[in-house]
């Protein structure tokens, strides 16, 4: 029996996918996209598929690819899913299979704990905090009895903490063989079982990175597998473009400075003046930090397009660069003068030496087929170059496949790619073109919900403009509480701006003070997790729920059942015109000859708005109204298009409308009759 014909058998109504699986009944678009995956797996090529929620297509891909016999690399969007596939839906697979299958889930290095860190951090004669060394004593006591190393292991420690970056290791920072725990390092180990695995799963970040620097072992994996899957494609590009440019910033190399402080002390003290090397570099970067401060508050993306960033002096910045420059090569220098004798500083030499040349590219004009812009933190500078799009780049690893005459005798003969949202037309364009996969074979295969009855959509009328902003977001407000006083919370708010994430959470916070039976939780004001706990347990002691969210929660946030059943989105999620990225894709297809609204803006919205819709149903069973408070979905000739990239509901004209959908909601019906 070849695979189409295993698939095919697994997911019919009597297959082994029924009867492993107590939940399972066969589903048209399922088996579908199952097929095609099958196919592509025996033939080779490149496959682009829509599935849109509801479907399974995380069963769609597993499947045949365990059932290929083939190596497999699967990767997606973050280190949550990640986990998920590894811990959750491979081994029910696997074990309902009766596969004797290695799995193996590769993170990047700042996921693993770095024993050599770890011990530096007592080393060190610089004084830390003593929470920060009480956090660090619960890691040590934890790394006596982990396999893994993998920080996520540790309750409550959060990926962006500050011990967490103590007891990590970058690329730079990694001292490499002559490490005293090479033969005990967790990324080592996790490596080498990924490479024996026959299916290893990885996220986009990772399989970025080392397609770029050949780092973290994707490199070596690439060649040996016969099959790449991708899952949540629609952040394929951006989290790409991150990879195929420079980043640098003051945050690295104040991370350089500690490290080269810590080593010198070590292993070359008195062998320069390490404290007025590091003093000098430290001012420089502090003053360059200072002039960088000047042009935005934080969370500003500055345009590059000349010599220095939009609101800076030309001289001041060069002269700000130029200094840092200075500092950075006597430090090098130094560094270099000594590592033959202290071998332990060479890669230190070596690390100063890649930030020295990163940093004189951007001392360069910029170049044409790029587009370049500062960004200001609360605390740093980072400097960002990068491509436009991966087309290239995707190309470049794909091509083989594509042309079977110079294609090696190893490496992955197809490509899948897959998600919830890819594109609002027939090709997909939105995806493809971006990726640079044209030539792609396309599906879409659309969601099994009953969204005619399930969900409602509602456009109110009379709302003060989306460019009245004050305005605007006080109506929203007002819209969203009416419909969470009714439903008892059950309401997720999701707004397109921080501003209009500050105003709207405050109004409903003052509208739902403590004595009223509503918690009102605002994005900002409690780790992502925690408030996605609270806000899935729904209704608690008699108190409704809810969330105000922007950025990350438009997607990815899954809450099925009657936790959420209103979902308001406050204006349509057009990309932001002055952002330095948006502003060059726009120029681009300008001399082209192109609509940057039409074929760039309009596009990118929908499937923002698309993503935005999507958490309001979840299962079959759920059912609830979505609001996008923008009269614009109704007044503008582009409308149209945007409510037909989501998914079928049934549409609520009138106020009216809307009170009684409300009323049903609440009373456990439909929301329309």
């Amino acid at each position: 029996m070849n695979l189409h014909d295993q698939v095919a058998a697994a997911f019919a109504e009597e297959g082994w996918l029924s009867k492993a699986e107590p939940h399972f009944r066969p589903r048209p678009g399922q088996t579908a996209m199952a097929v095609a995956v099958a196919h592509t797996l025996e033939q080779g090529g490149v496959l682009v598929v829509e599935a849109g929620t509801g479907v399974g297509k995380t069963f769609s891909y597993l499947v045949p690819a365990l059932l290929s016999g083939q190596r497999i690399l699967i990767s997606t969007a973050t280190k949550a899913l990640q986990d998920q596939l590894f811990l959750r839906d491979l081994p029910r697979l696997v074990q309902a299979l009766g596969l004797p299958l290695r799995m193996a889930r590769l993170k990047g290095r700042s996921s693993y704990l770095c024993l050599h860190h770890l011990a530096q951090v007592h080393q060190s004669r610089t004084p830390h905090d003593p929470q920060l060394l009480r956090a660090v004593a619960r890691i040590e006591d934890w790394s006596r009895g982990t396999r893994t190393g993998d920080l996520a292991e540790i309750p409550g420690l959060a990926e962006n903490s500050a011990v967490a970056a103590m007891v990590t290791s970058t690329k730079d920072s990694c001292v490499g063989s002559s490490c005293a725990y090479w033969e005990q390092c967790h990324v080592n180990t996790a490596r080498a079982q990924a490479l024996q695995a026959d299916v290893c799963v990885v996220n986009h970040h990772l399989f970025f990175a080392d397609m770029e620097v050949r780092d973290t072992g994707v490199a070596q994996l690439l060649p040996s597998v016969g099959a790449v899957v991708i899952d949540e494609a629609h952040q394929l590009n951006e989290t790409g473009i991150q990879f195929a440019g420079w980043v640098l910033g003051t945050r690295q190399l104040q991370l350089f400075i500690r490290d080269v402080l810590a080593d010198v002390n070590l292993h070359a003290r008195g062998l320069a003046n390490w404290m007025e090397l590091l003093g000098q570099l430290e001012q420089a970067i502090n003053q360059f930090r200072a002039l960088g401060a000047m042009g935005g508050e934080a969370g500003t993306r500055m345009r590059w397009l000349g010599t220095a960033p939009e609101g800076l002096p030309d001289k001041s910045w060069a002269r700000a660069i130029h200094l840092v420059g200075q500092c950075l090569r006597a430090l090098v220098m130094a560094l270099g003068q000594v590592a033959e004798t202290a071998m332990a500083l060479a890669p230190l030499y070596e690390r100063g030496a890649r930030l020295l040349a990163q940093l004189a590219s951007f001392a360069q004009p910029v170049p044409d087929d790029a587009v370049r812009w500062l960004e200001v933190t609360r605390q740093h500078l980072r400097m960002s170059e990068s491509p436009l799009t991966i087309a290239r780049l995707m190309r470049t690893h794909i091509a083989p496949v594509e042309d079977t005459d110079t294609a090696p005798a190893q490496g992955p003969k197809a490509w899948i790619f897959t998600s919830a949202t890819l594109g609002d037309d027939a090709d997909l364009r939105w995806f493809t073109e971006t990726c640079g996969l044209r030539d792609a074979q396309v599906l879409r295969v659309d969601s099994p919900f009953d969204y005619a009855h399930q969900a409602a959509l509602y456009v109110p009328d009379g709302l003060p403009e989306p460019a009245q902003q004050v305005a605007h977001s006080a109506a929203v407000a007002q819209l969203a509480g009416d419909g969470a006083a009714v439903l008892g919370g059950r309401t997720l708010v999701l707004t397109t701006t921080l501003k209009a994430l500050e105003a709207i959470g405050q109004h409903l916070q003052q509208r739902f003070g403590l004595l009223e039976p509503m918690d009102v939780l605002v994005q900002g004001q409690g780790p992502k997790h925690v408030l996605m706990e609270r806000f899935r347990t729904g209704t608690v002691h008699g108190r409704g729920c809810i969330l105000v969210a922007s950025s990350t929660f438009w997607e990815g946030v899954d809450v099925p059942g009657d936790a959420l059943q209103l979902v308001v989105i406050d204006k349509l999620p057009f990309p932001p015109p002055d952002d330095p990225l948006v502003e060059a894709r726009s120029r681009q297809l300008e001399a082209l000859g192109r609509s940057p609204f039409a074929d760039y803006m309009l596009p990118e919205a929908a499937m923002a708005l698309k993503q935005g819709a999507g958490r309001l149903i979840r299962r079959e069973t759920d059912r609830g109204i979505l609001v996008v408070a923008d009269s614009r979905l109704r007044t503008k000739g582009y409308g149209k298009r945007m409510v037909q990239a989501l998914p079928p509901m049934h549409r609520i004209g009138t106020a009216e409308q809307w009170q009684a959908a409300l009323e049903r909601l609440a009373q456990g019906h439909l929301p329309v009759e």
